[in-house]
């Protein structure tokens, strides 16, 4: 219904608000989770040993404080069966603070910042930034521990140059030099002599006012902070907008609106687990806007492993031949961002392959492999949305033009599971605010559904 439609994308905004940098929303994820009756465990706890996995049970952990993985184990799940999973990124392209970070210039108090991922940098300016991320603290009592901070208020700005300073080349061509232009005004320098003295104790690497700022918010004392992986972000919520309110504006959907709608699934899901023989997972990595080559990207062991020791509490040694059945039985739904056809600039699209917002999933197809996605995997999400009637849509980039790429790909080389890459259709795709349509967040969140109740009947039917 529309109602349902409408409460859903008042979730995600909430989500996406709370959400600021990986490490919060796996923070806000785990909320969630623990909410609806799973149990966090740690990969450092000895799984197998301690028989802390049962059938039923819904479980996560976290790696790295940025990724997350949750996994609902089917009451009939027997060692050798298959795991349904949804796999998203947490990341997305942002300005993040230098390991040395403190900048003035001209009277000014600025902060060093470095591009991560491939953003589009120019929609950053004017915008009212903050900063959040983690922030590693030295405890009273000694030793230390990382503490979350969330500025929620306007902190930052990269303003733009003012027309009548611009050549007539630089009006016409908007070029951004990422290391001299895209550095943020903090403050108005004062009395440098008070404030050298203000600072004793302090990290040196940046700013006192900064280190100030960060202490008030964490309640420390600014020399107790010792380092720090910080990001800037806009402070302006997601806004629902168009006539008939069908679109939704937002900071960071590349990608958390597909961990938002994989959360969702799998806790609605999860509420009965009586006759799944499967396990249901959601797999969030880090730093795929960056290659996913990490100790907790999408490119490390992870999905493996999850596979590999879930099948451990069940009696299967590592390596054993029934590991190897459970990832051949295992299908992997790679859910990212998808090119929505831009209306003012439909000739970047080819012409049969272009996706529209608000009409259903796109399959994502690249035959140079690009995208994970072949004939068989496809048809999965196909037969699926057909059933559920939730609309399915192909992209495939014209033969003229680069193609991203995403994690699916790195999962299943890894891995050798079946993998599809899909995406929700998306516009201004790496702005700092990025657009997609309300309706196909409820039917991605459906076909996720689906595919977690469904795909094990799905699949047996196929004989392929």
């Amino acid at each position: 219904t529309m109602a349902a439609q409408a409460s859903l994308v008042r979730g995600l905004g909430s989500f996406l608000v709370a959400s600021p940098t990986p490490y919060h929303m796996c923070t806000r994820a785990a909320t969630q989770l623990t909410e609806a009756g799973f149990t966090e465990i740690k990969e450092t706890d000895p799984w197998a040993e301690k028989s802390m996995l049962k059938p039923g049970g819904k479980y996560f952990y976290t790696r790295a404080a940025s990724t997350i993985v949750a996994f609902a184990i089917g009451a009939a799940f027997e060692a050798g069966n298959g795991f349904k999973v949804v796999g998203a990124h947490t990341d997305s392209p942002v300005l993040k603070v230098k390991p040395v970070s403190k900048k003035s210039a001209h009277g000014y108090i600025q902060i060093g910042v470095e591009c991560y991922g491939g953003g589009l940098w120019h929609t950053w300016f004017d915008r009212d930034l903050s900063l959040a991320g983690a922030v590693i603290i030295e405890k009273d009592g000694g030793g230390f521990e990382r503490q979350l901070v969330h500025i929620n208020r306007p902190l930052l700005r990269v303003p733009n140059l003012c027309i009548h300073l611009q050549t007539a080349d630089e009006r016409s061509k908007f070029e951004v030099n990422k290391e001299t232009h895209l550095a943020p005004i903090l403050a108005m320098e004062l009395n440098k002599t008070a404030e050298a003295e203000g600072a004793s104790g302090m990290d040196e690497r940046h700013a006192p006012e900064l280190l100030k700022i960060l202490a008030a918010e964490l309640k420390v004392k600014p020399e107790q902070i010792k380092d720090m992986d910080l990001s800037l972000f806009d402070t302006q919520p997601g806004q629902v907008w168009g006539a008939n309110e069908e679109f939704f504006s937002s900071p960071r959907l590349d990608n958390q609106v597909s961990c938002f709608m994989g959360l969702e699934a799998l806790v609605q899901h999860s509420k009965d687990l009586s006759k799944d023989s499967d396990v249901s997972v959601v797999c969030c990595f880090d730093h795929e806007e960056v290659g996913s080559d990490s100790a907790h990207g999408a490119g490390s062991p992870i999905m493996q492993e999850v596979v590999e020791r879930v099948n451990t509490c069940f009696g299967v040694a590592p390596g054993a031949e029934k590991f190897k059945l459970s990832l051949q039985k295992s299908f992997v739904v790679s859910s990212d961002v998808a090119h929505g056809i831009h209306p003012n600039y439909a000739s970047k699209h080819e012409a049969k392959h272009a996706p529209m917002l608000n009409s259903g999933v796109v399959i994502k197809l690249n035959s140079n492999q690009r995208y994970a996605t072949s004939a068989t995997t496809g048809f999965v999400i196909r037969e699926l949305s057909r059933r559920g009637d939730l609309g399915c849509q192909e992209f495939v980039v014209r033969n003229d033009c680069p193609c991203g790429s995403t994690i699916g790909p790195k999962i299943a080389a890894l891995t050798g599971i079946r993998t599809v890459d899909i995406g929700i259709p998306s516009l201004s795709m790496h702005s700092i605010r990025e657009t997609i349509g309300c309706a196909d967040v409820a039917t991605s969140t459906a076909l996720f559904v689906a595919f977690f109740k469904s795909f094990r009947a799905l699949d047996d039917s196929c004989d392929f």
